[in-house]
């Protein structure tokens, strides 16, 4: 066989049927448009994700016999008290702690500098001189580029002042009406759409509550796992603890290798505030309490209704997408996974057969493969 041959074999296999085709352009020109204009887009997506957050809670209140207007009324007025008291009470504590923590970084890296000295004096043949002036080396150079990069951001910002505005309003604004006329935007995008769609639909369903459940299980975790972070290391006296649990809560967006970075800025933390003392080990246990119940007890009850995809392939996705979107690519890297997935799964096929009689080249397209 040749090349050529393989090529349209191959081509008549997966895309004989037409609304696969359709369906191929319609993601293809999705990620196309998130990738060239998710910059100036981004508020839309941005709103887009926080309306189909809201849309479950609405959801709540109509079944319960709530008016749908009303029901978008309450739910509206929460997310801008919530969005209200981000912007003007978290973020500012958050902001005034990271600044701290830059300007205390020279007396952190003095107290680490002793530790170096004094392990060195103890371990004289474990730890050679030359070994720990190249990590007090490594570690001034990283502590001014950290500050530099403090600088850049906070001169950048000033700059940014009109952006945060326009979230601010726009966002809202954009949720209220994605809410409010959810049945006519939806019903305006069908229109576009062709009519056969039996394809779209069976991915969508089966994507509908995968996504559903792991944007609303993923915010809820990381809300979760930031209050409880920011009580223990409140009760235990550790300093920049907003910063800290902030941190802590977002980690749980990275599977597996965001656990193990927030561990060590809440170690080094413990450590220069404590030192290396009974106290800073009851932190370092704490915490390591709360990661673990977290990923036993409360992803799992979160996640229940998730598919399970291989650890491989979530790092990989995480990595892939977050490379692409940054932020936003960590957060939908695995709902991402699971609709790449479900297309997997899903996607016709057609199967190529020699009809005996004629012996010509017949396809026949399978439009009910298992989704599982």
């Amino acid at each position: 066989m040749t090349v050529r041959s393989i090529l349209k074999s191959w081509v008549e296999r997966y895309f004989s049927d037409e609304e696969a085709l359709i369906l191929l352009v319609i993601l293809v020109a999705g990620f196309a448009a998130i990738i060239w204009f998710g910059r100036m887009l981004a508020p839309f997506f941005t709103a887009l994700v926080l309306a189909f957050l809201l849309q479950g809670v609405v959801n709540v209140f109509t079944r319960r016999g709530v008016p749908h207007l009303l029901a978008v009324i309450i739910v509206f007025l929460a997310f801008v008290g919530a969005l209200l008291t981000l912007a003007f009470i978290l973020m500012p504590l958050i902001w005034h702690q990271l600044v701290g923590l830059v300007q205390e970084s020279p007396r952190m890296f003095a107290s680490g500098q002793a530790l170096l000295d004094e392990l060195q004096a103890r371990y004289p043949n474990l730890i050679t001189p030359d070994q720990m002036q190249n990590w007090i080396s490594v570690a001034s150079r990283e502590i001014s580029q950290l500050g530099q990069r403090a600088l850049t951001l906070s001169l950048a910002s000033l700059g940014n002042v009109m952006s945060i505005i326009i979230y601010l309003v726009l966002v809202p604004i954009l949720v209220l009406f994605m809410l409010k006329d959810r049945e006519e935007l939806v019903g305006f995008v069908l229109s576009l759409l062709p009519q056969k769609r039996t394809l779209m639909t069976r991915i969508w369903r089966e994507m509908d509550d995968q996504i559903a459940n792991y944007i609303r299980g993923k915010s809820i975790e990381i809300i979760i796992v930031g209050t409880v972070t920011f009580i223990v290391f409140t009760l235990f006296g550790l300093p920049y603890t907003a910063l800290l649990s902030v941190l802590v809560g977002f980690s749980v967006l990275v599977p597996f290798i965001g656990a193990a970075v927030a561990t060590l800025p809440v170690a080094a933390v413990a450590g220069f505030h404590f030192g290396i003392s009974e106290q800073f080990a009851y932190v370092l246990i704490a915490y390591a309490i709360l990661q673990a119940l977290d990923g036993n007890v409360l992803s799992p009850i979160l996640f229940s209704e998730t598919n399970n995809i291989h650890p491989v392939s979530i790092i990989v996705a995480v990595l892939f997408f977050g490379g692409i979107w940054g932020l936003w690519g960590v957060f939908f890297a695995i709902p991402l996974a699971t609709l790449l997935k479900a297309l997997a799964y899903a996607w016709p096929r057609g199967i190529a057969t020699r009809s005996p009689q004629e012996g010509e080249r017949v396809i026949v397209t399978d439009d009910t493969p298992p989704l599982r």
